[in-house]
Parts: structure tokens; sequence; C-alpha cells
């Protein structure tokens, strides 16, 4: 008998392609609805939780392929039990995550939900993509395919790109997500234009800007516009969590009131060489070099004593039925607080609704343009004597660092966002809040392994406690050992109660590995 040949399927031609998505998407509709039904016919579902960003320097975040855990918060779908859930890594999850995983689902076996629940692994570290991986891997994809009915099968990823249609095609398989021919909205050019079409405030700024040449004409543009102006911020399209962004001071530049455009531009360009950039980027070199690939934006730094990085998190389901699902104060750190670091939920009463009323706006034109499944739409909030003013400042179609801790939540106590309040409430109908961060980290925690980790959680009661729906629940830990990094979601009946919950976790870490260096 003539073995099956596994060998690398060249790509169809793009409009192949293209076409072929188009019509497994037209099935997505009906194996979505099915999901949450608890008779009938099994459904399967291929997460690839991979980060295919453009532009993004995988090799710069410590621990990348480990962000890959992320989207365990899937695993809740296993309560449905005609679920099963094919799980696809860069590396082996450690099987104490995964048991600890499926042990805060509530309603069902753990047997029976690890049963339903396929775990595969490329077995491959490099910092690239994960969707790349399985592509160059032809008996991966057979794997996949074994292991699912792909008739009554999708797939959901934690960003989607060409690499993701791809790999749907390759499948068999419709894709819940945003159709890669849209992402541009998703860009910081693409965000101004819809924002203007939504009718929501944005920052002064210039879209579409590539070349040295224009990001300084650009910056001169609006320093004429507004002389007052003492920051500029420079935004690669694709930038990721802040990593992309550049600061640039103007007051330092001498340059008379009435000097001519040569002579300001000639300070300009001989200033950017000192921006402030986010750690990929290093020079003003390589961040002009990425600018000039991919474009940018550039934008006034919004100014305020007191400001803060709220956002709204929306969706659209396959129907094309639009909701909000949550807003967050996200907080920032880094050069010119650039970076995200972490959140809270919710976003501050003073401002979450208007906040989220906005997110619709923006989501009304996604939802006009075909866009499906999640998206964060960013802001920044400047509090005046008359109240928190409002500034829209990128949309990220796909799961975001927000998306992980508002899924856990709802994997441990089945409750909903109240669109009305703001507030999400428990199955048993009380109201909780949560600080979560994907970094929570220090050279001490080098070492820890996941055992070590719910062992402490477990001696100093850390964990979280389903009969008071409070506590901690861990993730990114295939992070710990050697990058010395975790991810935590710390809930609470206040935020202040989730914020203790929090600085708990840091203060027991800091005192048993400070206990353990001593030995």
């Amino acid at each position: 008998m003539l073995r099956r040949s596994f060998h690398s399927v060249p790509p169809l031609p793009e409009n192949e392609e293209r076409e072929r998505f188009a019509e497994l998407q037209r099935t997505l509709l009906d194996r979505w609805l099915a999901i949450p039904k608890v008779t009938g016919v099994a459904k399967d579902i291929v997460i690839v939780p991979s980060l295919s960003l453009e532009g993004l320097g995988m090799s710069e975040i410590p621990g990348v392929t480990h962000y890959e855990e992320r989207m365990l918060f899937t695993l809740a779908l296993l309560r449905h039990p005609r679920t099963h859930l094919v799980y696809v890594t860069s590396q082996p999850l450690h099987p104490a995550m995964i048991d600890y995983q499926l042990s805060l689902l509530q309603g069902i076996p753990m047997a029976h939900a690890k049963s339903r629940l396929t775990m595969l692994s490329t077995y491959d570290s490099s910092p690239r993509t994960l969707t790349e991986k399985i592509l160059e891997r032809p008996r991966m994809i057979h794997r996949i395919r074994n292991a699912i009915d792909p008739d009554r099968a999708h797939m959901t990823c934690f960003t989607v790109s060409s690499l993701e249609r791809r790999l749907a095609v390759r499948l068999g398989i419709p894709l819940y997500g945003v159709d890669p021919d849209l992402l541009e909205l998703g860009t910081k050019s693409g965000s101004r234009r819809a924002f203007r079409e939504a009718g929501v405030q944005i920052p002064s700024g210039i879209e579409d800007v590539h070349t040295e040449e224009e990001v300084i004409s650009a910056i001169d543009d609006l320093w004429q516009e507004d002389p007052s102006l003492s920051r500029v911020v420079l935004k690669h399209d694709q930038g990721f969590s802040g990593e992309g962004n550049a600061v640039l001071d103007l007051a330092p530049l001498k340059v008379a009131e009435n000097a001519s455009s040569a002579s300001r531009r000639s300070a300009i360009a001989e200033a950017v060489e000192d921006c402030r950039f986010t750690s990929s980027f290093p020079s003003w070199k390589r961040f002009s070099s990425e600018m000039n690939r991919l474009g940018g934006v550039v934008e006034a730094f919004v100014e305020g004593e007191m400001k803060r990085a709220p956002s709204g998190q929306i969706r659209i389901n396959p129907r094309g039925e639009l909701e909000a699902i949550s807003t967050h104060d996200q907080l920032l750190g880094g050069p010119d607080n650039q970076t995200y670091e972490g959140c809270r939920f919710p976003a501050d009463s003073s401002y979450r609704i208007e906040v989220q009323s906005d997110a619709l706006k923006v989501g009304e034109v996604l939802q006009q343009k075909g866009v499906i499944g999640r998206a964060a739409v960013d802001f920044i909030v400047v509090e005046t004597p008359t109240g928190w003013e409002r500034y829209a400042i990128e949309i990220n179609l796909r799961m975001s660092g927000t998306t992980h801790p508002l899924m856990i939540m709802k994997m441990l106590n089945d409750g909903e966002y109240d669109a009305s309040t703001g507030l999400y409430i428990t199955g048993r109908g009380d109201a909780r809040f949560y600080v979560a961060t994907d970094s929570l980290r220090s050279e001490r925690y080098r070492g820890l392994m996941v055992d070590d980790l719910l062992d402490i959680a477990a001696v100093h009661r850390l964990h979280y406690r389903p009969w008071t729906d409070t506590g901690t629940v861990f993730h990114l830990t295939g992070a710990l050992s050697q990058f010395g990094k975790v991810g935590i979601t710390a809930i609470g009946q206040t935020l202040r109660d989730a914020q203790e919950h929090f600085d708990a976790v840091r203060e027991v870490l800091d005192m048993e590995t400070a206990t353990a260096k001593a030995q």
C-alpha cells in the first residue's frame, strides 16, 4: 500500500484562496449557533492562539511563545458537553497547568471535560508566529484534521492575518474572526479614519505617514497648527501594546517664533534622533525604517494633569449583532506611559458609560464594513473643570490583553456584563471587579516551576475561592521558570478588594523567593 504523502502543499493563488475562504465563512453562522446547544451533534473548535501581528518584534518580548496560554479561557467551552476542543501551541503546556485550568470549570466533571480536549504542539520555541509553524508542518495539519470533523468545526484565533486565512482554507473550516482584508481598519491610520466616520473625537494628527521627510513635515504642520504643542507621538500603523510608539519633546527645540519652514524642519530633523522609543526600537534609524515599511501616524500628545487610558470592548457575532462586553482602565508604563502593563475592570464610573457609548459608535462603523469578532477601542481621557474629555486613540481588531481576564471571570462564575451600569454581575447577582496583568515579573521569580507556584498559592490562600467569587487566577505560568514572569487576574468584591488580592500575590512571591535565595 502506498503511504500518504505529507509534503507541503503549495499555497493556493491569492484569488482562489480568498474565494475558498469566503465559501467557508458562509458556513460559520450555523456552526457558531450550535455551540450552546446541550443536545444534538458534537461541535469541534480549533484554537490557534497565534500572535500574527505585522511589525511585532516577537524576539523582543520575553517568553513570547507562552502568551499562547492566554486563550486557555476557551476551555470554558468544554462546559457544553458535546463540544470538543483542539488547542495548538508552539511548545507543550505543563500538565499541571491544564489540570489547573480545567479545575476552574463549574458544573462539569474534570474527567469529562479532559476527555474532550486535544492538546497539540509544534515543539518549536522559535520567536515566530504559531500559525507559520503549523503551516510549514503538513503532518500537523493532518493531525488537526484527524481530530475534528471538518463539517462541524470552526477555528478561533488570538489574532487574524492572511496566515490564519490560509490555515482555515488548508483545514477546510471557517474562522470566527475578522476577514484579513478588513485589517486596515485596525491600523493606527485606519483607526483615525473610522473614528472620524463614527463622529468620535481624536487628537490632532496626520495618518499614512511613511518617509522621514513625511514625518518631519507632519510634526511641523501640527506644531504650526498649535504653537503651544509640547510633545508629539509617532506610531507605527501595526504597533502592539505600545510597541512601535515614540515620543518627541518639542519644547527644547531652539526655533525662533518667526523662523522659516526650512529652519523649523531642520531643527525637527535633528531632534527626532532623540525620540524616546519603546524597547523594540532602540534607535531612530530602526524606528524610521519600520515606519517607512509599514506606515504610521503622527499625533499631538494628549496632555493633562489627571489623565487615564480606558478602553471599551465590543463584539460583533456571526449574525452581525453588535454588543458592548466590557470597559477597562488600562495600566500603562514605560517611557511616557506608552506600554500596556495590565488593566482594571471596570473603567472608572466617571466616564465608563461614555467610553462604552463611543466604542459602540465605532463598532457600528466596523459592523457596516462587515467586521466579525472582538475589538477593543482605546481612549485617553483628561479631567477638565466640566468633566472628562475623551480622545479615541486606536482600534484593536483582535483579542487583547483585556480579553483574557474578562473571559476568565465568565469561566469562573458564569455571570454577565450589564451594559446599563458597566458592571459584571455573577450568577449569584453580585458585582465583581478585577485587576489583571500579563507581566508580574521579577528576576527572583526565575526558577519557580508551575508546581511551585500552585503550592505557594495554596499555602497562602491566594487561589480563587468559588464560595466567595474572589481570589486570584494565574496564567502565563510557562514563562515563570525561565523569565520570572507570570500573569494574574485578581478578583474582588470591590476594586480596592481586587487590588489587595493583586498586591498579596506580589508580596507572597517576593517573600517566598527571598527566602529561597537566602537558603
